[in-house]
């Protein structure tokens, strides 16, 4: 009996309450992420408007492609911390204790953006929320794998309640952000995003008792010398980020292709190191080879779907009929009507699947299905180019949008649930980063790609979106045959 129950534990799934079914502490991830995500995406909705408005409309006044250059950079330097967080997790605090001081950061970024003024504010305020999100996307996912006993099938059916959570929060945010930021001003958006976050970490608090013991320590803790000296090339590597800065080679108009140069080093180093460490053995090795495909099928993927955040948010702004019964729609109610319609189909995907059981595509076949779809979704916008003011009905929009959310969700929460599968148990929480790596290599190269957007080369642009899309999708599924076998039965 005390071995029964001290394994339900160890999986967080010791009593009887239940979530939609699942493991109790699923509710206090969940809420977490409801939180993050209602802070995250209610400050990103505002944030290329913020950038590019004139002064007189309370933004920055910058050149509407350094812009979204810049917003570029930030969603990929999100992504790239997830390493950061994912090494704390499994060196220094665990996973639980990783993910309450990352929402700590966050929080903290927020008020930055919302008290300080200007450039300083922004600088401040995206390093210390593209710092704090990355703690939190790499160990949150984690934990919720953490809750189910390997080769689980609720699994997948976990991490879409999960993904729900998550467009719960992208849905609720950006309505608070955008109303206050059309009515009071940016910096009241901005402060509403602090608040979310702090009540996320209220929750969060009360809930984390329940959470699996074995997330609570580090499971590969270094020494403390090793840490000393990690800390010592860190401020060494800061120092120099800081030099390059005021000697002019990172400016705000390179800011996304310095980003992809970092980040491509960083996944190859972080692939070298897994595929080599002597923790990992010859089945789990085999295992993050079949990882690879995916992994750069979802950075194409990201790259396309970023584009959301800022050429589409452009578009949405200067070329959508927002106006609705006579009253005109927030820019940044964008990125809400994106998270209700997952809200609406993430049910209904996490149903199917649960329903298909066995017969449903595996993993790598729903990446295949995500990027025709998304593919296929860009040339819905090419009859409306071309053409002065706003062309686009608003109902047409949210139609295309729809092509969005079925391809995110054929590919964003099975790829968590399918990193988890193929993790190393050594490196459970870094293969999460590296999964994250995928979203920063994709949004790096979403900002290098959207900079190239002008009315000039609109058509064009669009026609590129869609050619990558489904070129990725043709070349994922030649590598079907390998991936199976290389994934030993994990899918």
């Amino acid at each position: 009996m005390k071995t029964t129950e001290a394994a339900a534990r160890q999986h967080g799934d010791s009593g009887k309450r239940r979530f939609f079914g699942h493991p109790w502490p699923l509710a206090t991830l969940f809420g977490m992420e409801v939180w993050e995500r209602f802070s995250f995406y209610g400050m990103q909705a505002i944030l290329l408007i913020y950038l590019y408005y004139e002064a007189s409309r309370g933004g920055l006044a910058i050149d509407q492609s350094v812009a979204i250059g810049i917003v570029g950079a930030y969603g990929s330097s999100v992504y790239l911390a997830t390493i950061l967080g994912g090494w704390f997790a499994d060196r220094v605090f665990g996973a639980e204790r990783t993910l309450f001081y990352s929402g700590i950061v966050v929080m903290l970024g927020h008020i930055a953006l919302a008290i300080l003024p200007g450039v300083y504010g922004v600088t401040a305020g995206l390093i210390l929320v593209a710092l704090g999100s990355g703690g939190v996307k790499a160990t949150c996912s984690a934990l919720v794998g953490s809750l189910y006993e390997p080769g689980s099938p609720r699994r997948d059916a976990g991490f879409s309640i999960f993904y729900l959570g998550i467009n719960i929060g992208g849905f609720v945010g950006p309505l608070l952000t955008g109303l206050l930021q059309q009515n009071a001003g940016f910096h009241y958006g901005f402060g509403i995003a602090a608040v979310g976050m702090a009540i996320g970490l209220a929750q969060y608090t009360a809930g984390r008792k329940g959470l699996p013991d074995d997330q609570k320590a580090a499971p590969d803790p270094i020494a403390p010398a090793t840490l000393k000296r990690y800390l010592g090339i860190a401020l060494v590597v800061l120092a120099l980020v800081v030099g390059a800065a005021l000697a002019g080679w990172i400016r705000a108009d390179n800011l996304s292709g310095v980003m992809l140069g970092i980040i491509a080093v960083a996944v190859l180093c972080y692939f070298a190191v897994i595929l080599r460490s002597t923790h990992v053995s010859p089945e789990e090795r085999s295992r993050v080879l079949a990882f690879i495909p995916l992994f750069l099928t979802s950075a194409a993927y990201w790259a396309l779907y970023s584009q959301s955040y800022t050429v589409i948010t452009a578009f949405f702004d200067q070329r959508v009929d927002r106006s609705l019964f006579g009253w005109e729609i927030p820019v940044g109610w964008l990125v809400s009507v994106q998270a209700l319609t997952i809200i609406l189909f993430s049910g209904v995907f996490a149903w199917l699947w649960t329903t298909l059981g066995k017969r449903q595509p595996s993993s790598a076949g729903k990446f295949v299905i995500a990027m025709a779809i998304i593919g296929a979704t860009f040339l819905g916008y090419l009859p409306f180019l071309g053409s002065e003011g706003a062309s686009m009905p608003l109902a047409m929009l949210v139609l295309l949008l729809l092509g969005f959310t079925a391809s995110e969700l054929c590919l964003s929460p099975i790829g968590l649930s399918v990193t988890t599968k193929l993790a190393p148990r050594a490196f459970q929480t870094q293969m999460m980063a590296l999964f994250f790596l995928s979203l920063a290599l994709g949004f790096a190269a979403g900002g290098k790609l959207g900079a190239f957007y002008t009315e000039d080369t609109e058509v064009g642009y669009f026609i590129a979106m869609a050619a990558i899309g489904g070129v990725s999708a043709l070349l994922l599924a030649a590598c079907l045959p390998f991936i199976r076998r290389a994934m030993r039965g994990a899918d």
